[in-house]
């Protein structure tokens, strides 16, 4: 894996980890000053926001698909073109769904949130800014791929982050200073978003020499509607796939059961944040090379992500229980920590799966993969059903898992890739998972936390070792690294002395 995708892959990864430890420390801050019920509500208004995120019709994605083709090929005007195209495309679908937001938000917020008709007033005098929301966001996405295209990850991630804490201590503020009302919070929480894509258009002015403005072109638009639809077809089969084991467990068992499956759930989904930015790396680079080059690449880089992520989904597979036990008390601790267990083999899968289901979007047809996950959602429905029927939530996370299975073997079979010496890798690396899942159903984890703990950096140092025996180019990655560090520390230590 060449040195250049490591290093955007960090940088990429930073992205994601800084604004989610600005979210934690901050979300305490807001339910203090504007309560358990209003808090409630701003977040139900943005998750709604949220699902207006589909008018982006799979834009963003598309544009920086395309604009790595152009970057590649050296033609700053066909880059122009594509960012003009799909800004003035997002733009006019943003203000549709503003308009649609702004007259059906009420509404939401009445029946589902089950506001107060205090809280519904509040709402009414903040539609206007929800309104203004949906096109900012549109535009905004349309910018990140951009950059994205042209792999000026530091430039993405630092306008990304200042973004994120804008959103996050603007409100805040304003909530503070001037009234802790939604009205104050969404308003300020709106002219944060206007400075981040203030910035961001800035920065996609400058990577792309973008000295004037177009108007859109018709043979481009088509071609981003075309790819981004079967990109936004495969993303509103994910957000149903990944919702349906919560649902169905509510529906077949009842509240309690969901918090013992959601609890660990959204704690170990956050370990996507490594595949995710291995994603984000190679997305625009797969759309730019030739494909002899992309099944190179494809195969580094799952080489790559199983010798790293697995012997950190190993570690946090040993020690979930007691932090859990520490986190949430022990009766959940007991009840969740199976569950969580199981699903970070889902989670480790999922992340391979990513890796595969880009390659097929970048260099095969995004229709191809799109087309898998809507197969497989009646299988998977009928399978989480019987799943929860027999073994409740532990059944629903077996099937989660086995659902990721065959989803990564579908889409490496499709993406016509060199599968043997992938999936021996692979299986490898499954086996010392189940194994760890072993010992963790054999050790107990409450009672013996210590043993537990030494466990984890046993197996995980194992199957460390296991990777770098077995995969040259992980050693000689490895060895760079150390080098690398290591002169560094000398440079250190002589400016010092």
């Amino acid at each position: 894996m060449e040195k250049s995708m490591v290093k955007n892959m960090a940088i990429n990864f930073s992205g994601l980890v800084l604004p989610t430890f600005v979210s934690l420390i901050t979300v305490p801050a807001y339910i203090h000053l504007v309560g358990v019920e209003r808090y409630g509500v701003i977040s139900l208004v943005w998750t709604l926001i949220g699902y207006f995120g589909i008018l982006d019709l799979g834009m963003g994605m598309a544009a920086q698909h395309q604009i790595s083709k152009a970057h590649a090929a050296n033609d700053p005007e066909a880059r122009s073109r594509v960012f003009w195209s799909a800004i003035w495309l997002n733009l006019g679908t943003g203000i549709i769904g503003g308009i649609l937001i702004y007259f059906g938000a009420f509404a939401y917020t009445a029946y589902v949130a089950h506001s107060s008709p205090a809280m519904q007033q509040e709402v009414y005098h903040a539609l206007p800014w929800l309104a203004l929301a949906i096109p900012i966001a549109n535009v905004s996405w349309v910018c990140a791929g951009a950059i994205n295209g042209v792999e000026r990850f530091g430039i993405y991630n630092t306008n990304q982050t200042i973004g994120t804490f804008l959103f996050q201590l603007l409100p805040l503020a304003a909530a503070w200073k001037i009234a802790p009302n939604l009205q104050t919070v969404l308003a300020a929480a709106v002219v944060a978003r206007v400075l981040a894509v203030i910035m961001l258009a800035r920065a996609s002015f400058k990577v792309l020499d973008i000295k004037r403005i177009e108007w859109p072109q018709l043979g481009v638009a088509g071609g981003l509607f075309k790819f981004g639809g079967w990109m936004l077809v495969a993303t509103i089969s994910s957000m149903i796939t990944d919702s349906l084991d919560r649902i169905l467990l509510g529906a077949n068992l009842g509240a309690r059961f969901v918090t013992y499956y959601t609890v660990p759930q959204n704690l170990v989904t956050r370990l996507n944040m490594l595949p995710n930015s291995l994603v984000r790396t190679l997305f625009p680079r797969l759309s730019a090379v030739k494909r002899e080059h992309a099944d190179a690449m494809v195969q580094q880089s799952l080489e790559f992500l199983n010798g790293v992520f697995t012997p950190i989904a190993l570690f946090v597979m040993l020690v979930l229980a007691p932090f859990l036990h520490l986190w949430v008390g022990q009766e959940i601790a007991i009840a969740s920590a199976p569950v969580g267990r199981i699903l970070i083999i889902g989670v480790w899968l999922v992340g391979q799966a990513s890796v595969t289901r880009i390659m097929i979007q970048s260099q095969i047809n995004p229709a191809t993969a799109a087309r898998i996950g809507i197969v497989q959602l009646p299988f998977f429905v009928t399978a989480l059903w019987f799943g929860i029927a027999r073994f409740g939530p532990i059944g629903a996370a077996s099937v989660v898992v086995l659902r990721s299975l065959a989803d990564y073997g579908l889409l490496l079979w499709i993406s016509r890739l060199h599968a043997r010496p992938i999936a021996a890798d692979m299986l490898m690396h499954l086996a010392f998972l189940v194994a760890g899942l072993g010992v963790a159903f054999v050790i107990d984890p409450i009672e013996y936390p210590l043993q537990s703990i030494a466990a984890a950096f046993v197996i995980s140092g194992l199957n460390l070792g296991c990777s770098l025996l077995t995969r040259p180019a992980l050693r000689s990655m490895a060895r760079s690294f150390v080098h690398e560090l290591n002169v560094r520390l000398k440079r250190r230590v002589k400016s010092t002395v």
